[in-house]
């Protein structure tokens, strides 16, 4: 059997397809692993599957099929988490180190599943952790077994069927919120190139150049394969990406901007014939004056922060680097045809496909909720732009009044055990004077974030030492306030605060700084990175001052 068939039935839930854009992670050798020795299990009627696997299943929405299966066929299930995430920063419960028990950066699980004859399934579910240091993991487990160890039953259920304990205590006064997909239903990931080196600069201009030779003739395929170094796949070879874009005569109409990582926007060769995936069908809408944003399906870190607004189109790892960054715009244009329709997401090999026209934009809103939030607030909607919150109210309110729920400290711990497994969801207020107090702490975060804001002039940092302004090895001095690029350069006045703050799973300060390590930066670079400093201070300032609007949770 191929893979697609050994995992079917991982891909359904309560009976239903699991409805996702992108569940390649079932693919994984250990899920495979699983389904087969769950077969062989469930055909010879009882058996123990023991695997010391990935415990991304445990929790990961994807596999909430695959959970579900699994306790349909076994009637015991012990999971014994024994962490180690360096991608989710994980940490013991007292604050101490955690390790992983192997040398890699994805945490794993010990799974215990049985099939008794003698019992009836569905399974029960029991969980235990083991956190801590390596050489502690090591003996605790060899000194350990099945019946000495702390489980705590758990009652997984629909729709997610959790292999982790989560407090439900919160769960009904969150789950009547507005899932951001129910809010605006048109989004996709983000592009994914398989080429950066290639498709991606930090300059217009070098991009541009290197695309002028890639469609001249005066060098060979193989020739520019090893210049360029871009290898043929299965669905993707240099030669016919040349001739498309040879033929293209209006190829550096697809020279555009990108998100590539927070608050690093880098220039890209947008065209169909050498980007993988270019999610065109959503993107294409980003391609006109439009604002979005980015969040994850998932939190890998400890406390919400997967919230980004964008103005371009936006990289699939741009705001994580482990989880999918999924774009919403806030605007959908209509289209006119150029070339042959998208409907591969961006694997035509062929010339653009679809590009949006200058006409009137509607606002990829849902009308449910549009209802409920005018039935609240007793306003109208208007259908572009921002109402006058006394007797309407627009899309770019509600988008800024959002950004600003999703940017509160109280919001992102109050209902932290239940954005680490899917989309964040929205509290509706019936206080206008509540929604529109929000809605101008959203838009002063909005400008902030999309470097528009005047008050990033006021730059609360100097770069005094003259140098080669390359960036060498990055750090950052807490007493002296100071981030180093190389031995003798730095910013200052940098607090601790700025410098630890993430977003998604970036530390922005550092991670800006890291991805251009041997580049000499610029003058426009270095001023750039002095204004981040000024718009993550004023984010931290801003998200005091919504919590503090915030009369009580939850918000009515």
């Amino acid at each position: 059997k191929d893979g697609n068939e050994i995992i079917a039935g991982y891909k359904r839930v309560d009976g239903k397809p699991l409805g996702e854009k992108n569940p390649k992670t079932l693919q994984d050798d250990y899920v495979k692993f699983i389904r087969f020795a769950q077969w062989r299990i469930e055909n010879t009627g009882q058996g123990i599957l023991g695997f010391i696997t990935n415990h991304s299943y445990l929790d990961n929405p994807t596999f909430r099929g695959m959970r579900q299966s699994l306790m349909r066929s076994f009637t015991d299930i012990f999971i014994l988490d024994l962490h180690g995430n360096v991608k989710k920063r994980e940490v013991s419960p007292d604050g101490s180190k955690d390790d992983n028990v192997f040398d890699i950066q994805q945490g794993v699980a010990i799974g215990i599943f049985v099939k008794d004859p003698n019992k009836i399934g569905p399974a029960k579910v029991h969980h235990g952790d083991l956190w801590g240091l390596r050489n502690e993991k090591y003996r605790t487990l060899l000194e350990t077994n099945v019946s000495k160890t702390n489980w705590i039953e758990l009652r997984p259920s629909s729709p997610f069927y959790l292999f982790v304990p989560r407090s439900e205590e919160l769960l009904p006064e969150y789950e009547i919120c507005w899932k951001i997909t129910e809010m605006l239903p048109v989004n996709s990931v983000g592009i994914v190139t398989s080429r950066d080196h290639f498709v991606l600069d930090f300059d217009e201009i070098p991009l541009k150049e290197r695309i002028a030779i890639f469609r001249e003739t005066g060098q060979s395929d193989e020739e520019m394969r090893h210049s360029l170094k871009l290898n043929d796949l299965a669905d993707w070879s240099i030669s016919t990406a040349r001739r498309n874009v040879r033929q293209d005569d209006d190829w550096q109409s697809s020279l555009i901007k990108c998100l590539y990582r927070p608050f690093d926007t880098r220039y890209i060769f947008y065209h169909d014939s050498v980007i993988e995936r270019s999610r065109r069908t959503v993107m294409r809408h980003m391609l006109k004056d439009n604002i979005g944003f980015v969040t994850t399906r998932q939190v890998t870190s400890l406390v919400f922060n997967n919230i980004l607004c964008a103005t371009n189109i936006a990289e699939y790892k741009c705001i994580s680097h482990d989880r999918n960054s999924y774009l919403f715009p806030l605007y959908l244009y209509p289209v006119r045809e150029k070339g042959k329709p998208d409907k591969s997401g961006g694997k035509e090999g062929g010339v653009q496909s679809v590009m949006p026209t200058q006409t009137r934009r509607e606002p990829n809103v849902n009308p449910k909720f549009l209802k409920a939030v005018s039935d609240k607030l007793a306003l109208k909607f208007v259908d572009d732009g921002k109402g006058d919150l006394i007797n309407t109210f627009g899309p770019e309110d509600i988008f800024n009044y959002s950004y600003a729920i999703f940017h509160s400290p109280t919001y992102c711990t109050r209902y932290a055990e239940f954005l680490k497994v899917d989309f964040p969801r929205l509290p509706l207020t019936s206080d206008k004077g509540l929604f529109k107090a929000l809605a101008a702490k959203g838009a002063e975060l909005v400008v902030l974030h999309l470097m528009e804001s005047p008050v990033l002039n006021n730059l609360v940092t100097r770069y005094p030492v003259a140098g080669s302004n390359e960036v060498e090895k990055v750090s950052h001095d807490e007493d002296s306030r100071r981030v180093y690029i190389n031995k003798t350069q730095y910013f200052e006045g940098v607090s601790p605060e700025v410098w630890d703050f993430h977003i998604g799973g970036y530390q922005v300060c550092q991670k800006w700084l890291k991805d251009r390590k041997g580049r000499r930066l610029s003058y426009d670079e270095l001023t750039h990175y002095q204004k981040v400093i000024v718009a993550l201070k004023e984010t931290i300032r801003l998200m005091v001052d919504i919590d503090a609007l915030i009369p009580e949770w939850p918000v009515l």
